[in-house]
């Protein structure tokens, strides 16, 4: 909807189609000339068609978009788009499997701490729509966008910023193979240039080995010092950053500690690798050492992601809804030193268990598995371990919680799947999740 106001108060002739058979009120879109196919997407709505806009949600199979390809039809998103009419140059653009959307948050924050000339955007993939400010944003300012895989697998622009956080198997219910998904993700660094600069994790074996880039690129490591520009994680347990080789005139060199792991309030090693990325992210479009520090040692985290709920009896209830694939699981799983009753469930994305169940087997005390992922892996689970419940969906799933956690215990909400077989998506699960355990 926000890409159909843009393009309508811009001169073009927009048609919304949707398959749906009904949405919301759209009277406000009538008005502005917009018109609608709903319940289907019939390959006539191609006639006459100069440009195809997808939204995140619609696969690049379905038939209409085939036959837009067919026809030599432009494909596009609303954040390619974005890319294009963006008028600050200092746009940082980030992807990844998994820590996207806190690195977006860390850096956004890290960035808005600073004294920079101009105001800082952050949008995207983590819920706003940038082409409704992109009006409002000045040569001057910078924006940070998140970027998904859907998003990406269309573009023909890369930011002048690029980062990869990590590549791990992931929505292989949408994407034919891996191979495919990578390719979507490298798409972020595809048509950068010598004057760009890239983020790339050095401990991930696709991103260190696979991608390239013709931008300069700093790494960020939990193992050893990069070399070059980056970030990483000394023997000494200090955070470490180092931008010297890769700022432009002008622009403050940096080399210095950004903070002691023991001062971070977020916890886990993934988190690490979040703060140490979003700091080279920072420190590259401009940030002070001082701004990413304080930031780095107050960040709490973002909804859903580690949350704590509450404490009943010396139990402690986490909310980690955005862990929808069994990667995220594990990052989340590792945290914890004590017994976890882990909550399993939603819906697959046809990704590899074996390693989270391993992992599930040796650290939990029980395991909770709901919705239609449950019995899947319930049945790959109980080879390894006797100890686990199957129940129908995330109300039960909370109830046999209570019954089976015992004194100092975790209950953690990590599903490994989606939300979409009982909600809307994984916030709407977490916030239903934290409604039921303040109830309790």
């Amino acid at each position: 909807m926000a890409l159909a106001r843009y393009l309508t108060a811009h001169g073009a002739r927009v048609t919304v189609s949707d398959a749906r058979a009904e949405l919301p009120d759209l009277s406000e879109f009538r008005a502005m000339g917009i018109n609608f196919e709903l319940g289907g997407h019939p390959l006539s709505l191609l006639d006459g068609c100069n440009q195809l806009y997808l939204s995140g949600g619609v696969p690049n199979d379905t038939p209409i978009v085939l036959e837009a390809g067919r026809r030599g039809i432009r494909i596009a998103n609303d954040a390619e788009i974005f890319l294009e009419c963006c008028p600050t140059r200092m746009v940082i653009g980030i992807t990844g499997s998994a820590g996207k959307t806190t690195t977006t948050v860390l850096t956004h924050l890290m960035l808005a701490g600073s004294s920079l000339s101009g105001r800082v955007w952050m949008g995207g993939n983590i819920g706003n729509p940038l082409i409704e400010v992109v009006e409002q944003i000045a040569p001057d300012d910078v924006v940070v966008i998140e970027l998904s895989s859907f998003q990406l697998e269309w573009m023909h622009t890369s930011p002048h910023i690029a980062c990869v956080t990590n590549i791990t198997p992931n929505h292989l219910d949408r994407h034919a193979d891996m191979a495919a998904y990578i390719a979507a993700k490298r798409n972020i660094l595809r048509h950068q240039t010598g004057q760009d600069l890239a983020v790339l994790n050095a401990d991930d074996p696709i991103t260190a080995r696979e991608l390239t880039t013709n931008a300069g690129v700093a790494w960020f490591s939990l193992r050893a010092e990069p070399d070059g520009s980056g970030a990483w994680l000394a023997d000494s347990g200090e955070l470490r950053l180092r931008t010297s080789t890769l700022m432009a005139p002008g622009m403050p060199d940096m080399d210095g500690v950004i903070c002691s792991r023991g001062d971070l309030k977020l916890m886990g090693d993934h988190n690490v690798a979040n703060v140490l990325v979003a700091s080279v992210l920072a420190a590259l479009a401009g940030a002070s050492l001082d701004s990413i520090r304080e930031v780095a040692t107050t960040f709490t985290g973002v909804a859903h992601r580690l949350e704590l709920v509450r404490e009943i009896n010396t139990v402690r209830w986490f909310n980690d809804s955005i862990a929808t694939a069994p990667e995220r699981l594990m990052a989340g799983l590792r945290v914890f030193k004590v017994p976890v009753v882990l909550l399993v469930g939603g819906r697959d994305k046809h990704l590899p268990w074996d390693e989270a169940i391993t992992l599930m087997a040796r650290q939990c005390r029980h395991v909770i598995f709901f919705g239609e992922l449950g019995p899947m892996v319930a049945r790959q689970f109980a080879i390894k371990n006797p100890r686990w419940s199957l129940v129908p969906g995330l109300t039960d799933a909370i109830i046999r919680a209570t019954e089976v956690a015992r004194e100092n215990d975790v209950v953690l909400l990590s599903p490994g799947g989606t939300g979409f077989d009982e909600f809307k998506d994984f916030a709407d699960r977490g916030d239903y999740f934290k409604t039921m355990v303040r109830d309790l």
